[in-house]
């Protein structure tokens, strides 16, 4: 019998041939495109920009800008900068490689303006920003060049806020850095620097806000704020200006009294009716260097002193303490010249305290405690290179911007025989007015410039029970 095989399988066989041999020369002719490689850390670049950059006599409505990639805008509103002040802001619109800025202010004659865009100007793809990029345009024939600079360091700390805005206005009404808008503005950077470009030529109050609404106004005393102690006359090279910002403390808090709900019962009026206290004692135990403090967290309507007697450990009362409150009527302070490592008792009676919604002291209470021992201490000894005794230095101990502990210096050595042993911030206040403590500024009335804090950028570690000693230059 004749071996046959069926035609379809050559027929079939044949074009699975055919199949790979294509998939094949498919695979070769592709290109495929590495994988990772560095990640694309570079802004945006601007290609075109129409009307050019520092374009004279300028009279349009509308600036495009045409970038070498696909760009977004990021809080524009926020990051957007226009000089001199307009009274309305420019729109700005992002398509695609475009950014559009139409202008919907009426521009002044002969007049160099600023549009700085801050970081809102980022790529699509990493969001990669365009850092503070700057359009200059004049509305007459030549480009203003005068230049303001300089630094805005926080007066009780010493530090830096980047959220301030400084400000130049033309009038000289000290009204007008609450009416007006400024002339000029600009923001800090992060190391508190600010520089003014393309001025014009003219006299300027000099003023810096922490802004914080948008308004570029100075509206409440708590704001943090600046001023220069004069008019800036600008018609050519300026000295760098540094101003000095303060806040003015809020007042104290005023509360309503507050009544228990009806329906209770007598356990939970009790505890309603019950006024609670903190001292300052740590774990039984108090800090010499320190006076002892009772909180209450309303303000007190009452307050017997009487009724709060300081004994020894046998319960003989001690003599020689005070007792005095603070402006908020919250915080009650015992001092007394504290021994080292001896024990006491404070006897609070029933009846000492009463609030304003009636809560009291509903029963007499003893505290016991004993003031720490000396090797609880280090000593430390500060050598200040170059002190300025005249300026009235005062050394402050920092912890979590809370200052513990302040020691005028006299000379060039400053020795601390007892110190709690811990790491600590070091500021120096230059005390004016001698009465140991930081004073905000005036502006309104008889001006007066805010006293002025270091901060000397470094911390120290007290070790306890030692000698510890540090060089300091200021």
């Amino acid at each position: 019998m004749r071996n046959t095989r069926p035609i379809f399988s050559y027929t079939a066989g044949f074009f699975l041939l055919f199949v790979a041999a294509i998939s094949l020369l498919e695979s070769c002719a592709n290109i495929i495109p590495p994988l990772g490689g560095p990640k694309d850390t570079l802004p945006p670049r601007a290609i075109n920009i129409n009307p050019k950059d520092s374009t004279l006599n300028f009279k349009g409505q509308r600036i495009v800008l045409n970038f070498d990639e696909y760009v977004q805008l990021d809080q524009v509103q926020q990051n957007l900068l226009v000089s001199p002040t307009p009274k309305i802001n420019p729109i700005v619109e992002s398509r695609l490689r475009t950014v559009t800025v139409r202008i919907k202010d009426t521009l002044e004659p002969n007049t160099t303006y600023v549009i700085n865009f801050g970081n809102a100007i980022r790529d699509v793809n990493e969001n990669n920003p365009l850092r503070n990029f700057r359009y200059v345009f004049s509305t007459g024939n030549f480009i203003d060049s005068l230049e303001l600079a300089g630094k805005v360091l926080l007066a009780e700390t010493g530090k830096t806020d980047s959220t301030i805005t400084v400000m130049l206005h033309r009038s000289m009404d000290d009204s007008a850095v609450v009416k007006e808008k400024p002339r000029y503005y600009t923001r800090l950077d992060s190391a508190g620097n600010f520089r003014f470009q393309n001025l014009a030529p003219g006299t300027y109050a000099v003023y810096a806000i922490k802004d914080e609404g948008g308004s570029n106004r100075y509206m409440s005393p708590s704001q943090l704020f600046a001023f220069a102690d004069r008019a800036v006359v600008i018609t050519g090279p300026t000295e760098p200006l540094t101003l000095y910002a303060y806040a003015e403390p809020d007042p104290p808090k005023t509360t309503k009294p507050t009544t228990a709900p009806a329906g209770r019962k007598k356990g939970e009026e009790d505890q309603d009716r019950r006024l609670r206290y903190t001292t300052s004692l740590e774990g039984g135990q108090h800090d010499i260097l320190k006076q002892i403090t009772f909180s209450f967290p309303e303000a007190l309507k009452t307050f017997d002193s009487t009724k709060l007697v300081l004994t020894d450990d046998k319960f003989q009362p001690v003599t020689g303490y005070k007792l005095e409150a603070d402006t908020t009527g919250r915080i009650y302070t015992l001092s007394y010249n504290w021994p080292l490592d001896q024990p006491y008792n404070l006897l609070l009676e029933k009846g000492l305290a009463e609030d304003s919604s009636g809560k009291g002291i509903l029963k007499s209470d003893t505290i016991s405690f004993r003031t720490m021992k000396d090797s609880d201490y280090g000593s430390i000894k500060f050598r200040f290179a170059n002190i300025d005794t005249s300026r009235k230095p005062v050394l402050q101990l920092v912890q979590n911007d809370k200052i513990l502990f302040s020691y005028r210096i006299r000379g060039k050595e400053l020795i601390i025989p007892r110190a709690r042993p811990a790491e600590f911030e070091l500021r120096m206040l230059y005390d004016e007015n001698e009465n140991g403590r930081w004073d905000f500024g005036n502006f309104f009335g008889p001006k007066r410039q805010p006293e002025k804090v270091q901060s000397i950028g470094r911390k120290i570690n007290i070790k306890g029970n030692w000698d510890n000693e540090v060089d300091i230059s200021l």
